[in-house]
């Protein structure tokens, strides 16, 4: 398949997702998952990434996460999330080889209304896989913890994320975060939208423009797609993830890079 897009904007939310190599369910014990958390944290330590959202299953990630201007943050936490997980599963397993499927691809998403949508489109992922009823159900997603943010260890950066969203409390954001859940649950059988992991860039007329033309001659070949308000930046490379949803046994939770300023895209 063609190398997932990665490409570098300063100030910008970006939706990030990484599948594990050949579409194997590397991530479905427990403890792996687990792990990958936990380098997750180590990541906003060591380099101060900026989480907004994330959720891990059996075979896949996504990150949803606030960048700034240094561009070397999200590619050195990638690396150290990718190169640490595959590490310790192939030394614990006696594996060798790719733990993870080419590379990891980035959509530029807008924030406001957009990345609501955004945000919720990651915390239903298992729900769309029919694991699970509700993203309460699923320890390994931000879900739980935006909700009940935690005193120690916490991942997700509550406050960007409710000055991103224009929501000006904590309170009134865990409020309005349920029912953005509640009423996308209450349309019955959530349907997978290709948008936010296969585009380039998903917003506005105004906000895909502006990162068409910070991509410069590397937009070249690439689309504005219009559908009602939304408008999203594509290509012509083949669906990013289009076998994420495998038997729901394989899923169950009890089973336990760089970052080029001018990648060759």
């Amino acid at each position: 398949m063609p190398r997932a897009n990665r490409y570098f904007v300063p100030g910008q939310v970006w939706h990030i997702t990484h599948r594990c190599h050949k579409r194997e369910f590397l991530l479905k014990f427990a403890k792996d998952r687990q792990r990958w958390l936990g380098w997750l944290f180590e990541a906003r330590k060591r380099f101060g990434l900026s989480i907004l959202d994330y959720m891990v299953t059996s075979n896949h990630v996504h990150l949803l996460v606030s960048g700034d201007n240094d561009h070397e943050v999200i590619p050195k936490s990638m690396q150290l999330l990718a190169g640490r997980t595959g590490q310790e599963y192939n030394q614990r397993k006696n594996r060798k080889g790719a733990f993870w499927e080419d590379r990891y691809h980035a959509t530029a998403v807008e924030s406001g209304s957009h990345l609501i949508q955004c945000l919720v489109y990651i915390d239903l992922n298992m729900v769309r896989a029919g694991v699970i009823a509700h993203p309460r159900e699923w320890p390994y997603s931000g879900y739980n913890e935006i909700q009940t943010p935690r005193e120690r260890y916490g991942l997700i950066d509550h406050e960007r994320l409710m000055g991103l969203t224009g929501v000006k409390s904590q309170r009134d954001f865990k409020e309005l975060h349920r029912s953005w859940i509640d009423e996308e649950l209450a349309k019955g059988n959530p349907f997978r939208e290709d948008q936010w992991s296969e585009s380039l860039a998903v917003g506005g007329e105004d906000f895909v423009k502006e990162i068409r033309e910070a991509l410069g001659v590397r937009a070249i070949g690439r689309s504005i797609i219009e559908e009602g308000e939304l408008r999203q930046l594509r290509d012509a490379q083949q669906p990013y993830n289009a076998y994420f949803y495998p038997e729901k046994d394989c899923l169950s939770q009890n089973n336990g890079l760089e970052w080029n300023v001018f990648p060759d895209i």
